[in-house]
């Protein structure tokens, strides 16, 4: 491992992937943010049947994407916000896998169009590789990783297990559609839970080990 390099499970892209998409970095910032506006079209439904006190909370994705897509910009720009950063970082690495995950093993291509079930997969999956450019460009400090922490912590608390207005705020899932509407009583639900808690562990052990690495790069 170079020396100036984290170990490979913090940085797995090769370097000149890394160094190619800094480059383009606008466009891909602006990618994210449309497909952020794109995100906020198909939670047009769950959003219109959620008070409007639980909105922020509800479309996961898009807010991930706006995060890691401000982020990019804001490194471009020379704009100093960690906090964003790491928002940025375990927003597009958890929902990266989260939404692969229930996609492929829980609700499956049926009820929707293929064309959408596949770009669902994939763009979520990119997402994850955009994760890990973070890490050229911010410090992880200990007060931004814990906004990020408290964020994420918060999302799947009202997602799963106690809503602030009406049912629980998780993205609706096929697999939980029952005759009559959606149940939480099933096992897809359970999964979809453990998967989101599990990736933002994940995703804070990840963001802290980054710091621990830089600080011991930088001190020789």
């Amino acid at each position: 491992m170079a020396a100036d390099r984290p170990p490979w499970y913090l940085a797995p892209l090769p370097r000149q992937i890394e160094d190619l998409a800094l480059r383009l970095v606008v466009p891909i910032a602006l990618i994210n943010l449309v497909g952020t506006a794109f995100g906020f079209w198909y939670y047009r439904f769950q959003l219109a049947s959620t008070e409007i006190l639980a909105w922020p909370l509800v479309p996961d994705s898009p807010l991930a994407t706006m995060f890691i897509g401000l982020s990019l910009l804001a490194f471009r720009f020379d704009y100093d916000a960690d906090w964003l950063h790491v928002l940025g970082f375990m927003g597009a690495f958890k929902l990266g896998f989260w939404t692969p995950f229930v996609q492929l093993f829980l609700n499956g291509p049926g009820g929707i169009a293929l064309w959408l079930y596949v770009f669902l997969v994939t763009s979520h999956l990119a997402m994850v590789g955009e994760a890990f450019l973070v890490h050229r460009y911010a410090t992880f400090s200990i007060r931004a990783v814990a906004v990020g922490v408290f964020w994420f912590g918060l999302n799947d608390l009202v997602d799963y297990f106690v809503p602030i207005a009406g049912e629980i705020h998780h993205t609706w899932l096929r697999a939980e559609l029952v005759t009559g509407g959606f149940s939480h009583d099933v096992l897809a639900h359970d999964l979809a839970a453990g998967a989101a808690v599990t990736l933002t562990l994940v995703a804070t052990f990840l963001a802290l080990s980054t710091r621990i690495d830089e600080l011991k790069r930088t001190s020789g």
